[in-house]
């Protein structure tokens, strides 16, 4: 879903400013994916996930039969860059 479904492309589309996606290659949370995308504010960050909820080609891959019960659980971490990151 992730890669054959473009979910990285929805992102671009959608202004998720990707900082990086990954696949989680060991550890007892497998399979996983991780990504993590910046936003100016909370504000920014709902909006936009609502966007990606109610955007046609999500609700597309969510109904596709072959990833029917795909995504069991969402962890969010909320981070602050430091005063020195290039973030």
């Amino acid at each position: 879903m992730f890669n054959a479904g473009d979910e990285v492309g929805l992102f671009k589309r959608l202004g998720f400013n990707a900082v990086f996606y990954g696949e989680v290659l060991s550890g007892n949370t497998m399979p996983n994916l991780m990504y993590m995308t910046t936003f100016e504010n909370q504000a920014s960050r709902d909006e936009h996930w609502k966007a990606f909820g109610e955007d046609p080609q999500w609700k597309k891959l969510v109904s596709m039969p072959e990833y029917q019960h795909n995504v069991s659980k969402n962890v969010t971490l909320f981070f602050r860059p430091t005063k020195y990151s290039d973030i």
